[in-house]
């Protein structure tokens, strides 16, 4: 499997070459404060099958996470951390070229998402901005 993506701007690209072991929706604190989004997609993969164009800047959320995003844009693209996942990288998968590139497989840290989130699904919904 390849995945392609990249941040907004253009400056970070990247390509996976393997496997994606999870896919998770994260509804945790930080990733939502992080991302500013409600949930923030990830998908692990071997750091090893990530090959990244570009510079990233590093932000260092708590303990060892990296949280690593588009200098330029500021897109959100990788969460590493050592003792939590070894070997592994997360990308966001919001930045994926095609985004039914790989489907979403479960979702954690339930415990911190908004309560209306269970009730999102019962919203208005338009194609486009509503008139």
């Amino acid at each position: 499997m390849t995945i392609n993506g990249g941040c907004h701007c253009g400056a970070v690209r990247y390509v996976i070459s393997g496997e994606v072991r999870r896919h998770s929706l994260c509804h945790c604190s930080d990733c939502r404060r992080c991302a500013g989004a409600v949930p923030v997609g990830w998908a692990s993969v071997r750091r090893a099958d990530l090959a990244v164009q570009g510079d990233t800047t590093i932000y260092r959320s708590s303990g060892d996470v990296e949280r690593r995003f588009c200098a330029g844009c500021g897109t959100g693209l990788f969460y590493e951390s050592e003792s939590l996942f070894p070997g592994l990288v997360d990308v966001q998968s919001a930045t994926f070229d095609d985004p039914d590139a790989h489907v979403p497989t479960e979702r954690i840290q339930l415990a911190d998402a908004p309560e209306w989130l269970a009730r999102a699904h019962l919203l208005p919904g338009h194609r486009r901005f509503p008139e």
